[in-house]
């Protein structure tokens, strides 16, 4: 890959000091001092890389490999070439992302357009019943609305609009182009561009003369550590509120929709669609492109494969697939069982030809 003018090379650190941050043992303590600038997939890294390896199937990659160091697990260790220092540790993937973080802190949330300009740009708009502690960063365009309180150490993107009498704590980025109301936000949350947060619930009766609109009145409540994808949207209840918890992880062009409430510590992967009233309990993992079923209950621990559809209740700890969603043994065997027909039926049309 070419110089990266977005994320360059940093002024390094040294290996020995890396890998007591990162909690990775290095095993040559003669290499303490190579410097580690970068980041990089095995088969292009070169001097000053830290890269990491996960199986064994990097092994011919590793062969030309030229990185400063890789991280491993214990078991993977013979797999790296001599020439390469090694940092072992048992949980490789984690500490690579600190490493990653420690490497790159600005990549790490939406960064600040113009770092010259005043905090509170004069081409944004605060109304003057908001309340806005020390060191907030209001970028051009933004409007921050009346009654609004935003907390120290957190920055308004250009364009955001934040309506009135929305709370948003400390050390928070909403990004460029959010729209946010009738929403509680606790502290250090990332919003990403685009995402639109508290607007209506999708809620209709039948009338006489077609759908008459349903009144939403609830809020959103996003708690601490959560980051939202840029483009996804999150109803407001439309009685109670919705509810994102702690820790919780969503990624790009995700729907959530009226009074759903989310635990701590899920992670939902892009495209996936969540329709009202819904529980999802903590430690939930949804696969991309799945739907989720309105007024059901998901467990503890349960992973969703992507492009499920799930209508009903699912267990704490299961593991689902399928459309209609099932358990991934019923539905791996169900796909095995299609795929054998299948070629079956082939066979039997090449014997009559």
């Amino acid at each position: 890959m070419e110089h990266n003018i977005f994320f360059p090379p940093q002024d390094g650190f040294a290996l020995g000091a890396l890998a007591a941050r990162i909690g990775a043992t290095l095993e040559d303590a003669s290499k303490s001092d190579t410097q580690i600038r970068s980041l990089s997939p095995v088969y292009r890294a070169k001097e000053g890389d830290l890269c990491y390896i996960l199986s064994r199937r990097s092994r011919d990659e590793l062969k030309t490999c030229k990185a400063s160091a890789i991280l491993c697990a214990p078991e993977l260790r013979s797999a790296i070439p001599a020439h390469i220092p090694v940092l072992v540790t048992n949980n490789p993937h984690t500490a690579f992302a600190v490493a990653g973080s420690l490497l790159f802190p600005q990549a790490m949330r939406p960064r600040r357009l113009d770092r010259s300009a005043p905090d509170i740009s004069p081409a944004a708009h605060v109304h003057p019943t908001a309340k806005i502690e020390d060191g907030v960063v209001i970028e051009p365009m933004a409007v921050i609305g009346a009654g609004v309180e935003i907390g120290a150490g957190t920055q308004i993107g250009a364009g955001s609009i934040i309506g009135e009498n929305v709370r948003i704590g400390r050390d928070c980025t909403i990004a460029t182009g959010c729209s946010i109301q009738s929403a509680l936000i606790g502290n250090n949350v990332i919003v990403f561009d685009g995402a639109r947060i508290g607007q209506d619930g999708f809620g209709y009766a039948p009338g006489p003369r077609g759908m008459l609109k349903i009144v939403q009145v609830g809020r959103v409540i996003i708690q601490d550590h959560v980051e939202i994808g840029a483009n996804t949207t999150i109803d407001r209840g439309t009685m109670d509120d919705t509810v994102i918890g702690e820790g919780t992880k969503i990624d790009n062009l995700v729907q959530i929709g009226h009074n759903v409430r989310i635990g701590r510590h899920c992670g939902i992967v892009a495209q996936v669609g969540i329709a009202g009233s819904t529980r999802i309990g903590d430690g939930v993992m949804i696969g991309g492109a799945s739907g989720v079923n309105g007024h059901i209950t998901v467990g503890d621990g349960v992973q969703i494969a992507a492009m499920s559809g799930v209508i009903a209740d699912v267990p704490p700890g299961e593991k689902y697939g399928g459309l209609p969603a099932r358990p991934l043994k019923d539905f791996l065997r169900d796909v095995a069982q299609q795929m054998s027909q299948s070629e079956s039926r082939k066979g039997k049309g090449k014997t009559n030809e």
